[in-house]
């Protein structure tokens, strides 16, 4: 391995894209963003306030993202008596010794502001019992109640509601049923836009073209790389499949938070799991084992209110120790009003499968829940890749380090989309597009196609993942997933080259999600056996303890010439620079 504290650009591109048709369709804009969750919705109006043609691109349609599924809230110093000092203590713990502290800073200072003007864009936050103050909640690794919530258990769902109301005002250009296929770059190796396929009837159809001098990646997370997850099915990774496809870096894909409180549904279940959420515990119920023994107790100085990763690890030593599947979760001393006002959500989805958390523990297990890594970005949201960003889940920006603290992710999207829009508003407005056209740097060279994964193989994927690379990790397991992922991969290579004698599979969405599902499971699992000990949710059986002299920095992966992962690390727990293109940093919003 190599340290590195250098931005040294990389080389645009990386001659590899998906196996698709060419596009039979294009529009102009300044700005496209692909994603509609609270990050991308965000950026996306705020590119609009300044006056830059923005165009929306969104998987399923606009409130379909993963923003609506967030039960807990947003974290930021808004109680009397909490200050972004505090919070940012809170998060650098979590984080398990490997936050970015300047971008966590960033995050705190400029957290409670961005609130306030979600606010004032339309989000209804609950209140506290005969006052308009917002009320705010606890949860894990918070020392201070500073998660503001609404509709008692469906936070996600009303900022998604407020956004979208907010952009439809606005009239922005909106492409729903859309999934993203591959950036455009010219010979520069600066963005020029990205191809996207769109489904079903409407005003586009099939593959087309959104050219634009600068992309947001927003497309959230990758949930979906393993059988059970709290992600919805969109999840597929294509943002991050993507940025790697276009040279970009991306960084702490090890990291994945293994949500601890998920309802169990017995060993088969796979897919979208229910999420209970971490303000269950904030509002006081408690882990137990089948004979109502809190476990937590003892663990750490917060018990169940402990950061996710320690509630997930002691969860499964349990369970691991009694020989059993799952823990529960116990708040039938809550009663039936509070459960019905509270967390109305959590309720209709626990009763729907026949269990009442009125009168009998949940039984909970850990499932994958958040990436904290991604496509790896500065402060201004700026990827590796020139006028390429990236905000919310798919990015990295260091904020979470090897743990997102809960409800950080929320404050995140909002804050650093906020950052994005100000740094595209900074620069000079974009050429008309016959100007660009008649430019100097013309499109980039065709890149070789993809062989494409058959659409079955995403199952295979999935089971290959959770066995060997899903809470508990060692050498073994992570060696026998990568084989057997490299095996998937080669099947598919022989399967394109062999056409004439084989049926390969015909490009579709589910092959485009089954190829990106392979591509950033092969990272995740390279940067897993690379990292030979356990911090924040990277849990390493076989390297138990965390060791600070030899990891306590990141690693910057790229796909090298045979599209496999090369990985370097940083000097120190923060990032280098991205680029420097020499104009001044935006104010902040």
């Amino acid at each position: 391995m190599t340290a590195t504290g250098t931005g040294t650009r990389p080389v645009p591109g990386t001659g590899i894209r998906l196996t698709a048709p060419a596009p039979g369709w294009s529009i102009e804009a300044d700005v496209v963003v692909v994603g509609s969750g609270v990050a991308g919705l965000t950026a996306a109006l705020r590119c609009a306030a300044a006056g830059r043609r923005t165009v929306v691109v969104t998987k399923a349609r606009l409130d379909d993202g993963s923003t609506r599924w967030a039960q807990g809230g947003i974290a930021a110093a808004l109680g009397e008596g909490d200050t972004p000092e505090q919070h940012l203590a809170d998060t650098l713990v979590a984080g398990a010794g490997l936050c970015d502290e300047e971008a966590v800073r960033t995050l705190v200072t400029e957290g409670p502001d961005a609130v306030h003007r979600l606010i004032r864009s339309g989000a209804r936050f609950d209140t506290a019992p005969g006052s308009e103050e917002i009320a705010l909640t606890r949860e894990g690794g918070h020392h201070r109640r500073r998660i503001a919530h609404a509709g008692g258990d469906a936070t996600g769902a009303e900022i998604s509601r407020a956004l979208v109301e907010a952009v439809r005002a606005a009239g922005l250009r909106t492409i729903e049923n859309a999934l993203v296929l591959d950036l455009l770059t010219d010979a520069d190796g600066h963005t020029s836009g990205v191809t996207l396929h769109v489904m079903g009837e409407g005003q586009h159809d099939g593959v087309g073209a959104v050219h634009a001098p600068a992309v947001v990646l927003a497309t959230g997370g990758m949930g979906q790389v393993f059988s059970a997850t709290t992600n919805p099915p969109v999840s597929t990774g294509d943002g991050v499949a993507l940025a790697l496809r276009a040279g970009a870096e991306v960084s702490d894909l090890e990291f994945v938070q293994f949500h601890p409180t998920v309802l169990y549904l017995g060993p088969e279940a796979e897919g979208q799991q229910p999420l209970i959420s971490e303000a269950v515990r904030g509002e006081g119920a408690h882990l137990v084992d089948a004979a109502g023994t809190r476990f937590m107790v003892g663990q750490h100085e917060l018990a169940e209110l402990a950061p996710r990763d320690i509630v997930a690890k002691a969860i499964m030593r349990r369970a691991h120790e009694q020989g059993v599947e799952h823990m529960y979760l116990d708040g039938r001393h809550f009663g039936a009003q509070m459960w019905e006002s509270r967390f109305p959500t959590i309720l209709a989805a626990c009763r729907s499968h026949d269990i009442d958390p009125v009168t009998e523990p949940i039984p909970v297990a850990p499932a994958a829940h958040y990436a904290s890594g991604g496509v790896r970005t500065d402060l201004r949201g700026r990827t590796t890749v020139p006028g390429l960003y990236a905000c919310g889940e798919v990015a990295c920006t260091g904020v979470h380090g090897a743990n997102r603290l809960a409800s950080n992710s929320l404050l995140e999207g909002l804050v650093f989309a906020e950052r994005i829009a100000a740094d595209i508003a900074a620069r000079p407005a974009p050429e008309p597009a016959a100007a660009r056209a008649a430019g100097t740097a013309p499109a980039s060279a065709p890149r070789t196609p993809l062989p494409l994964l058959a659409p079955e193989a995403r199952g295979a994927v999935q089971r290959i993942m959770t066995a060997g690379a899903g809470v508990l990790r060692s050498a073994e397991s992570l060696a026998r997933a990568a084989a057997e992922l490299e095996s998937i991969r080669r099947e598919a290579a022989e399967a394109s080259a062999a056409r004439a004698t084989h049926k390969a599979p015909e490009p579709g969405v589910e092959a485009w999600e089954a190829t990106n599902l392979l591509c950033v499971a092969r990272v995740l699992v390279a940067a897993a056996q690379r990292r030979t000990e356990t911090r924040g949710c990277h849990w390493r059986e076989d390297h138990p303890e965390r060791d600070d002299g030899s990891w306590r920095r990141h690693f910057c992966i790229t796909l090298d010439a045979d599209r496999a992962p090369a990985l370097h690390t940083t000097a120190t727990a923060g990032f280098p620079p991205t680029a420097d293109d020499g104009l001044p940093a935006p104010a902040s919003p």
